[in-house]
């Protein structure tokens, strides 16, 4: 994203997990932190107690770090970029912004000012819910504070504005100069174990390894050379949420799916399964037979992290050396190996050693793990980027300049949700998971412990609402939004917002993603999980 591409494009955190805890500021947001990410939790709560720093929390729901939060502001759902710009707003006002930063690092400042304008406090409260008086101490808290550090995660990012959120969020720490420094940065918290190493590999439809772009020539000549191959396409791939709906055109006629499952995971499941069931030929390959495997013409088993060698990257770019514990049961393969034998199998030879070997074409090709070997992976994990094999790594990125040179401003203004409540859908609902169950449930929901403490999907109400729709806790409900319909016990809960609605998605039987909205971000195409409309209906 301009200035900061190489840390937001990929989903990556600025900063190390450790140099949380040298913040004088945290602000959380979009991150239930305490269920989702426990062990990095521990750091914010370890830099609150023992080192004094300060923790703004905005947050609809009244989750477990309120407890720890010095300013806790409770938006109305999908309304971030007015709020971060109301922030911004204010601390132009009183003169807070750092000028010798914005003036030597960045560019787009003047734009800014005046898109910010009219985002007063009493304008932002009349979008947000947040009364003025609060955002204003916020604001001033954030700013008179150095180094200040942002966290967020998927309810900053699962919306139809997601990427205009991820840039306000950055906008707001250039403007307070603090990235490029220990204790600062912009740090998104990534969903699943390594989705970060996936996204650096080139799991992206329009990049190489590395966030190389396919439609550059240059690039696609040194991959080329190094892969023995001639006329690579400059033409991207299909996102995720564009090959469902292709799939059910009929214009897909087959996929592969690995390590995912789509069936539980996807919004609108109504339309995901038929568009699934369109194919005329489905691959699954995982560890266990999930509810999109039982949709598919092939399972391949593939091994678990404890059989098999290789690295994950994880959320803080750091490149992590994975040992084998035990062997795989059966015929169970590695991925790697399950991947070569296909492509040998369809006439493009795929022949490695072993998974050192495969590492060793990762930093021919890729300039930011150039530096990476197994070897000196051996004792310690190393953050990219690392450019040769005598660099340390990079815990902290930006420290002197931008990828592009200078940090780009972006101007934005708040535009609401897709969806809207109405007379017949007349509560938002937002989605999430929980401390016992792991996305899909695919290995936790394989454990009876995990299973008693989380045994089955509710639907998370306020007492207010519990009230006007006359139900008591414990008891069955269905919950319809104009996707689709499922039913959940009742869980009043003070963690509710008025108005809305929580659910966690972890559960086949009753997918909460039946009643999501598919509806896009028209950047990084993710759909918007995190607000859409439903209503009660009594059982």
């Amino acid at each position: 994203m301009a200035g900061l591409a190489a840390a937001f494009g990929s989903g990556a955190m600025t900063n190390t997990i450790a140099d949380i805890e040298t913040a004088k500021v945290i602000l959380v947001t979009g991150s239930n932190t305490t269920e989702n990410h426990p062990v990095l939790s521990a750091f914010v709560k370890r830099a609150i107690k023992f080192r004094g720093a300060k923790l703004i929390l905005i947050d609809p729901r009244r989750i477990k770090l309120t407890e720890f939060a010095h300013k806790w502001l409770r938006p109305n759902l999908g309304t971030d970029v007015a709020w971060i710009n109301g922030l911004m707003h204010i601390i132009i006002k009183e003169g807070l912004h750092d000028k010798t930063f914005i003036e030597n690092r960045t560019e787009g400042f003047e734009e800014l000012k005046q898109k910010l304008e009219k985002y007063t406090p009493e304008y932002v409260e009349k979008i947000t819910g947040i009364p003025s008086e609060d955002l204003i101490e916020t604001a001033m808290l954030y700013a008179e504070n150095k180094p200040a550090s942002i966290i967020y995660c998927m309810g900053i990012t699962q919306h139809t504005t997601g990427t205009d959120n991820v840039k306000s969020l950055a906008n707001l720490s250039m403007l307070c100069g603090n990235l490029g420094m220990a204790g600062g940065g912009v740090n998104p918290l990534r969903g699943q174990n390594n989705v970060q190493g996936a996204c650096d590999m080139g799991g992206l439809p329009d990049v190489f390894t590395g966030y190389q772009k396919v439609a550059d020539s240059e690039i696609r000549k040194r991959m080329e050379e190094v892969w023995g191959v001639t006329d690579l396409s400059e033409k991207p791939g299909l996102k995720v949420t564009q090959m469902l709906p292709e799939a059910h055109e009929g214009k897909i006629k087959a996929m592969y799916i690995i390590g995912e499952n789509p069936m539980v995971s996807d919004a609108d499941l109504n339309h995901a399964e038929k568009s699934l069931k369109h194919l005329d030929f489905l691959v699954v390959q995982d560890i266990f037979m999930t509810e999109t495997a039982v949709l598919a013409d092939v399972v391949l088993p593939s091994s678990c992290f404890a059989e098999k060698e290789g690295t994950f990257s994880n959320t803080e770019r750091r490149i992590q050396r994975v040992r084998k514990g035990v062997e795989p049961p059966g015929q169970v393969l590695d991925d790697w190996k399950i991947v070569c034998r296909i492509s040998t199998l369809m006439g493009h030879a795929m022949d490695y050693p072993s998974s050192a070997s495969i590492m060793e074409e990762i930093s021919k090709v890729t300039p930011s793990y150039a530096g990476i070997s197994y070897d000196r992976l051996e004792n310690n994990g190393i953050h990219w980027p690392c450019p040769n094999s005598t660099h340390p790594g990079t815990p902290i990125l930006h420290t002197e300049k931008f990828t592009r040179g200078n940090g780009v401003f972006h101007s934005i203004d708040y535009i609401p949700p897709a969806e809207q409540t109405d007379e017949e859908y007349p509560l938002y609902l937002t989605t999430g998971r929980l401390l016992y169950q792991y996305h899909t449930g695919t290995m936790t929901m394989k454990t009876d412990g995990l299973n008693e403490r989380a045994p089955e999907c509710f639907v998370e109400i306020s007492q207010e609402d519990s009230g006007k729709y006359a139900l008591k806790n414990g008891e069955l409900v269905d919950i319809a939004s104009r996707r689709g319909q499922i039913r959940a016990a009742v869980n009043i809960s003070t963690k509710a917002s008025s108005g809305t609605v929580f659910i966690p998605f972890h559960y086949g039987n009753s997918p909460a993603n039946k009643l999501t909205n598919s509806a896009l971000d028209p950047v990084s195409g993710i759909p918007e999980f995190k607000v859409c409309a439903v209503k009660l209906l009594r059982v």
